[in-house]
């Protein structure tokens, strides 16, 4: 068997995970992504000869199947989604297309594929999903983290359609004995991601010196995870997890999103100091978004416990990586 089907990704965390993958491994990586306007193989070049890239959609039965064909992977590791949440709201069409479709599309030709090979392939085989701690729905402040076994209350278009797509992936290990497993991560930072999320909007807004648009009050709260390593925690679950079984990634860094633009503007005072003032000023307090959820927190015991990972990065350090990475790139 021939390397990792990954797709999704010239996306941000399956960039990253790619970067990661090849820092301590030389197995090959095939990326199949479709390229919307979030994917950006500038991520990538450095990589072009260890991992070859396919222009596509989960959705295209007859690619994926040749994909699987020509190259027998060992996993198949699926980041390939549509994420941002307002953007659910205004056009739900795309995610219900992209995350329930096509996962349901993978699944089928994967399991297909994984009927087709020896034993000791199919010994091996796994498909892992990579998904959100938005299915778990809006915790209060006072409400327990969500666990593995919490019950979905998905509020979005965005987290229904990842909501779905996690239950048609444990149903095709239930019913079909696909080797599965699913991750559900807090809210990634880290280099590369889209100018459309929080931090890097942030970021951009303050060089530029325009508005900081926080939705409502600002006292939503969110758990962020350096996106390292989160793709370090997903190789642990795709080499030691248990098959069938579902893991929770987070950063343990519960902050509310008035915190973290202040911290923000607090760096770059700091690190870019602006004659105008601080960043701080451009604060701007917008209308909130229709069924904005309070917090999201998740239960990271079981991969901590299970497979001993444990994130590298505080918030902190991983915040100002990130602001300095932003930074060399817009100076």
């Amino acid at each position: 068997m021939k390397g990792i089907l990954v797709t999704g990704g010239a996306g941000f965390i399956g960039s990253n995970f790619i970067k990661n993958w090849f820092k301590e491994n030389k197995e090959a990586i095939i990326n199949l992504d479709k390229l919307t306007y979030a994917g950006n193989l500038e991520n990538l070049e450095q990589f072009e000869k260890e991992c070859e890239f396919i222009k596509g959609d989960i959705n295209d039965s007859e690619l994926v199947k040749q994909i699987l064909k020509d190259n027998q992977p060992r996993a198949i590791i699926n980041f390939a989604a549509e994420t941002h949440v307002d953007n659910s709201i205004a056009e739900p069409d795309a995610f219900i297309n992209s995350n329930i479709l096509g996962t349901y599309n993978l699944l089928s030709t994967s399991l297909d594929y994984f009927q087709s090979i020896t034993k000791n392939q199919r010994d091996i085989f796994k498909f892992l999903h990579i998904s959100t701690d938005e299915v778990f729905g809006s915790l209060s402040a006072q409400d327990p983290k969500s666990n593995e076994s919490s019950s979905y209350r998905p509020n979005s278009p965005y987290s229904a359609s990842k909501a779905a797509s996690d239950h048609l992936v444990r149903a095709w290990g239930e019913t079909y004995g696909l080797p599965i497993n699913i991750t559900n991560c807090t809210n990634n930072y880290g280099p590369n991601q889209h100018e459309e999320k929080l931090i890097p909007l942030i970021i951009k807004n303050c060089l530029e010196y325009k508005d900081l648009p926080i939705y409502g009050d600002g006292q939503n709260i969110r758990d962020w995870l350096y996106v390292d390593d989160h793709c370090e925690a997903i190789r642990q679950v795709l080499d030691r997890g248990e098959t069938g079984h579902t893991y929770n990634i987070g950063g343990n860094n519960q902050t509310t999103n008035l915190d973290i633009v202040n911290i923000i503007c607090k760096l770059l005072d700091d690190l870019k100091p602006n004659d105008k003032g601080s960043y701080s000023n451009l604060i701007t307090f917008v209308n909130d978004r229709p069924g904005h959820d309070f917090r999201y927190s998740l239960d990271t015991t079981k991969i901590e416990k299970k497979l001993n990972w444990f994130p590298s990065e505080t918030f902190e350090s991983g915040l100002r990586k990130t602001v300095k990475w932003y930074l060399s790139k817009y100076d």
